[in-house]
């Protein structure tokens, strides 16, 4: 800063006023651009470090998850990212690799960092036991939540996207429909399986127990249970399935037994796995995960909580829309 002001003919502290954005300092504008101009020339550079520890803000987030590998993981951290930029923050992003040991040490390095604020994402939506040190700053939840519900969380609103998958057949006509869920009791199965009950029920359609199969999440399952549908009797029209992986065996099992999608037969996913979904023949309908609106939502919130709100009981659930592409028909019957 020093070398700044003698290239620029100016005191420090104007150096400071200037490269700080300090309001309320009448500078003449032809002062304040020679100043810009020698700190660019002389490559200048913020001490972010010091500055942290004379105004005792660091502007960091951290970010803890396993989900770096996942086909999900970089639009959470896209949302996150694009909004901490937006809210004048930088993020720091930590890998656990879904160990209690490994997320406890994570947030120690983040906050060795000293950052502002903490966000912890899962890799599904499930209950979490928070390390204890996550809780010396100001923490969100993304995609998970606390069971004791200490700590805010943002995660999909898994009903909302049952319903979205039942109006997209019965826009279509479809009365006769089935559904293959996901394993029994996480909060994904629950939510997905009760949108879509209460969605056919108040159109005066029925869901009857043996047109539900639980899968396991797999193509397998996926395959299994649309065989076990489709060879029963009175076989459906549709099948919503708990997630794209699941549709992908499902469609095997279809084509099996020669029917087209979707001209005899419709099937919609979830999760929205673009690179599964798109190359799916018909590319299939699903109903998304809002992980880069989840992202977004879990910054916007710390930052409210680092400037002053502490509402740490707010829990927010975000929708989940149907994409539409091709395999979804018209009913025949």
């Amino acid at each position: 800063m020093a070398d700044v002001a003698r290239a620029a003919g100016v005191s420090r502290t104007t150096v400071s006023f200037v490269l700080n954005d300090r309001s309320g300092v009448n500078i003449p504008g032809t002062t304040r651009e020679r100043i810009l101009h020698a700190a660019e020339g002389l490559g200048y550079r913020r001490n972010a470090a010091a500055q942290a520890l004379a105004s005792q803000r660091s502007g960091l987030f951290g970010l803890v998850t396993e989900i770096v590998t996942s086909p999900f993981a970089a639009d959470v951290i896209k949302g996150a990212q694009w909004r901490s930029w937006e809210d004048n923050r930088f993020l720091l992003i930590a890998p656990s690799e879904n160990e209690q040991m490994m997320e406890a040490a994570a947030i120690e390095k983040l906050l060795e960092q000293r950052i502002e604020g903490l966000i912890i994402a899962a890799s599904w939506h499930q209950a979490i036991e928070v390390p204890e040190n996550a809780h010396q700053v100001p923490c969100v939840l993304v995609h998970c939540f606390d069971e004791s519900g200490r700590l805010p969380s943002v995660v999909p609103d898994e009903e909302s996207g049952g319903r979205a998958a039942a109006q997209e057949l019965l826009a279509y006509g479809h009365r006769e429909v089935a559904h293959i869920t996901l394993p029994p009791g996480i909060p994904a199965q629950v939510g997905r399986l009760r949108g879509f009950g209460a969605e056919l029920s108040a159109a005066d359609v029925a869901l009857p127990d043996q047109r539900i199969v639980a899968g396991d999440g797999t193509a397998e399952s996926g395959y299994h249970g649309a065989a076990e549908l489709l060879d029963g009797p009175n076989p459906p029209t549709a099948i919503f399935c708990g997630n794209d992986r699941m549709a992908m065996g499902a469609y095997d099992a279809i084509k099996e037994r020669g029917l087209r999608i979707p001209h005899e037969i419709s099937v919609v996913g979830f999760d929205d796995q673009q690179a599964l979904a798109d190359s799916l023949r018909p590319g299939l309908t699903t109903v998304a995960l809002p992980f880069e609106e989840m992202g977004a939502a879990g910054v916007r919130k710390l930052t409210a909580m680092t400037t002053g709100s502490r509402d740490t009981s707010s829990h927010l659930a975000l929708d989940c829309p149907l994409h539409r592409r091709s395999s979804v028909g018209f009913a025949l019957r």
